[in-house]
């Protein structure tokens, strides 16, 4: 039997070799060395460090594991700040990147198995209609009143994030927390629009003025003069568009987010359209029961502006974007306009902004020698369906997600991990790492003023009143992983010629009501959903509801109005005045 000396000094060795030892002097080392700049002072910094030193003392030594999507923030929590961590509370995170279709592949598995895969994920808050409905995530807004009371930071202040309305479901409880978000919006090359052989040329052709596309007939417009009637700039071939058209998960991200909505299919409504979505889902106010996604059940998923959005990517794509772009996917596209050789992207996302900022010496040719960006950050313009009032683009929102199948004191140390990440220490750090800012006191911040210049209008936008029109999958849509695999393969048959774009929305829309039919039979035999599950409208003639007002919508006389565009830095000013 061990003496008790040689206990006690065991656990020491173990507790050294295993990085438990924490405490003040770690926290301050890592403010001053690496949280830094940040909305608090160092005093305050220091403060909140303290709480979370005391708040992990029961879990020193625990070695937790979460899963995240790879993005630059993200890389840089697991490389960075689980290190930080572990100094300063003693708890060992295992942050594990993947794909987003298998975070999301996880998030499913462990909901269905209830067997404890991660013990915390930053999951997209597109997923907040399912985690609300089947009530496997634990309800961090209760969490934090009750058995999280212990482990929830005082100074986290919940309303500073600017994604809470995202992250929120039909009950009003927060079921996730935002730890990153960006938004898709409009990327050009301000350079190039800004030479005066190219405006006269543009005026000339089109009658009006070269300048950020307001609406699609004007983006349409301006890829077809690149491509067509520019060329070459500097000796290089251009085009006029970029997008992407891999046969892959990622392909039915592409329209699920807000890809219709921009077209206008959906209803009047922030963040989401009521009742129709972005999606094309129709769920009545003041219900939580989607009733379809068919025109003939009252919804748009293939009606005409949903058929003429899926058009209008495909057409563009063969037409206007350079060889290969429809074989690329996600992750290949959007890094593919440092070439310097697109003029415009419609369908952008701020996540590569930091990429987008590269030094001219790694490869990036839409900077110029000073570093300073050629290119500028835009709103999205809409298509011809689109009214005022409806959101116009998409907005992603990682968010800290835990399942109840998550051991309590596992669930409390990813927790207390969570929140570091996001506190108010960290996240002004980890905003000018990776981009993706969640804190309005964070874009608000005085550094940020300083580095706008160099970010191409990401702190522009962030700060205007528009940055509310993009906005996240809803709660509309009530089981994300069942719904959101469906799109791909529909969309990939319109990009192979195998089926005309009315063709695979027709398909689309009936399978989705399909797969809500099966989770309608499944809440009303077994409570799957909370009471929350699909109730199907029954079948009608399409023309009842084309002819109601609002959405779905019947198909215009007229799908390409004149184009219409406003001056970047005309639009710049207006948010600054709003």
């Amino acid at each position: 039997m061990k003496s008790m000396l040689a206990v006690a000094v065991s656990a020491v060795l173990t507790a050294a070799s295993t990085g438990a030892i924490a405490g003040s002097a770690e926290a301050e080392k890592w403010i001053n060395d690496e949280f830094q700049p940040s909305t608090l002072s160092k005093e305050d910094q220091m403060k909140e460090m303290e709480w979370f030193i005391k708040a992990a003392e029961p879990f020193q030594g625990m070695e937790i594991n979460v899963l995240s999507e790879t993005i630059p923030t993200h890389e840089y929590e697991s490389a960075t700040l689980t290190k930080a961590f572990e100094e300063i509370t003693g708890i060992k995170v295992n942050h594990q990147l993947l794909g987003e279709g298998e975070v999301v592949q996880a998030v499913q598995t462990q909901m269905q198995t209830k067997r404890n895969l991660y013990d915390a994920y930053i999951n997209d808050s597109d997923l907040i209609g399912t985690h609300s409905r089947l009530q496997l995530a634990v309800n961090l807004s209760d969490f934090m009143e009750g058995e999280g009371a212990d482990v929830t930071n005082p100074m986290l202040d919940v309303d500073d994030f600017m994604g809470k309305s995202f992250t929120t479901g039909p009950d009003g409880k927060l079921y996730q927390l935002p730890d990153q978000q960006f938004a898709n919006l409009y990327w050009f090359r301000y350079d190039w629009f800004n030479r005066d052989d190219l405006k006269a040329q543009f005026k000339e052709k089109y009658g009006y003025e070269l300048g950020v596309p307001v609406n699609w007939s004007a983006y349409e417009d301006i890829a077809k003069f690149f491509s067509e009637d520019v060329q070459e700039i500097d000796g290089v071939k251009v085009y006029g568009h970029m997008d992407y058209g891999k046969r892959a998960p990622d392909l039915g991200w592409r329209m699920t987010d807000a890809w219709l909505s921009m077209a206008g299919a959906g209803s009047k409504g922030l963040p989401n359209g009521i009742p129709v979505d972005e999606w094309g889902i129709r769920m009545e106010e003041g219900t939580c029961n989607p009733v379809g996604a068919s025109v003939s059940r009252g919804g748009a998923a293939n009606a005409p502006a949903a058929v003429y959005a899926i058009r209008k990517w495909d057409e563009w794509l063969r037409q206007y974007a350079p060889p290969g772009a429809a074989d690329y996917d996600f992750y290949q596209s959007l890094p593919a306009l440092s070439q310097g050789n697109v003029a415009q992207q419609i369908f952008w996302y701020t996540a590569f902004t930091a990429s987008m900022v590269a030094p001219k010496s790694e490869g990036n040719n839409t900077v110029d020698d000073e570093g300073n960006p050629l290119w500028r950050m835009a709103p999205s313009p809409h298509g011809p369906y689109w009214e005022e009032g409806q959101k116009l683009g998409y907005q992603d929102a990682g968010s800290w997600t835990i399942l109840k199948s998550t051991p309590e004191d596992r669930r409390k140390a990813a927790w207390l991990y969570a929140q570091f990440v996001v506190s108010k220490t960290v996240s002004l750090k980890k905003t000018h790492v990776g981009l993706t800012p969640i804190r309005d006191s964070d874009i608000r911040h005085e550094s940020f003023t300083e580095r706008a210049p160099k970010l191409g209008g990401l702190v522009e936008f962030y700060r205007s009143p528009d940055r509310v029109r993009w906005s996240p999958t809803g709660v509309n849509v009530p089981d994300y992983p069942k719904l959101a695999q469906i799109w791909w393969q529909q969309i990939g048959d319109v990009n192979s010629g195998a089926f005309t774009p009315q063709e695979a929305m027709d398909r689309l829309a009936s399978e989705m009501d399909i797969t809500m039919a099966r989770m309608q039979a499944a809440d009303e035999k077994a409570n799957v959903y909370g009471g929350c599950g699909p109730r199907l409208n029954e079948e009608k003639d399409p023309s009842f509801w084309l002819d109601q007002p609002g959405s779905p919508k019947a198909k215009l006389d007229n799908e390409k109005p004149q184009g219409e565009t406003i001056a970047y830095d005309e639009l710049v000013k207006r948010w600054a005045t709003q």
